[in-house]
């Protein structure tokens, strides 16, 4: 099984007023293609920074990180943009979209930046939203449809560049209970599909539809289970 995420040592610590804070101490890990792997742990405990990492939107203090058999260290930012746009889909719990673009043009967003013509944005963009349900509402804006629609236009954003991993930060802290069994059914769909998942969590009951958990607490990796 080919290895997504190679995670050597990573540290990550912050220099505040003459005070060090050590958000990630010494994590080592690896995500192979077609995985689950929820991260659970107690707020602070280092979860979101370690997929921010994961995701290139932040560099480690110290270790090593491959994506999709690339090597990050050192890269420049421009580098890192294109490493994340080719290979990495991120989904936030705030969903990020951009309220004057439409459904389309939000999930269109990645493969624009990549410079693919208009037939495959149309192609790709149309396939995705249709994965996630959300065909029927492609010209709407982001302020015109529900939450649970504004995270499902968000994975199709994820997921519209065919990316090897999907980074999930806590997908159901903004939703309804009826919203979150949703969008976390629709998430283990796309896992079936062959879709590698790592995601954030605090929630007990979606972390066990993984099939990995890892359980940070206080920057270290102090659990790990198979399900």
């Amino acid at each position: 099984m080919k290895t997504i995420v190679s995670m050597r040592d990573i540290h990550k610590s912050y220099l505040g007023q003459q005070i060090e804070t050590h958000a990630l101490r010494g994590i080592s890990l690896e995500v192979k293609q077609g995985e689950f792997v929820a991260i659970t742990g107690p707020s602070g405990c280092g979860k979101s920074t370690l997929l921010t990492i994961m995701g290139l939107l932040d560099s480690a203090t110290e270790g090593s990180y491959q994506i999709a058999g690339i090597d990050t260290r050192g890269l420049k930012v421009d580098q890192r943009t294109a490493v994340r746009n080719q290979h990495i889909g991120y989904v936030f719990q705030s969903f990020n979209l951009i309220d004057s673009l439409t459904v389309f043009e939000n999930v269109a967003l990645p493969l624009e930046h990549r410079g693919e013509n208009k037939e495959v944005i149309k192609a790709a963009v149309t396939d995705a939203l249709e994965k996630v349900g959300m065909g029927h509402r492609i010209q709407y804006r982001p302020n015109q449809i529900s939450g649970g629609q504004q995270q499902r236009v968000a994975i199709a954003r994820a997921l519209v560049g065919n990316p090897d991993l999907i980074l999930v930060d806590e997908p159901t802290g903004n939703l309804d209970t009826k919203n979150g069994d949703a969008v976390m059914q629709l998430l283990l769909e796309l896992n079936k599909q062959g879709a590698t998942i790592v995601m954030v969590t605090h929630d007990s009951r979606y972390s066990g539809l993984a099939n990995r958990q890892i359980q940070l607490l206080d920057g270290k990796v102090v659990a790990e289970q198979q399900i």
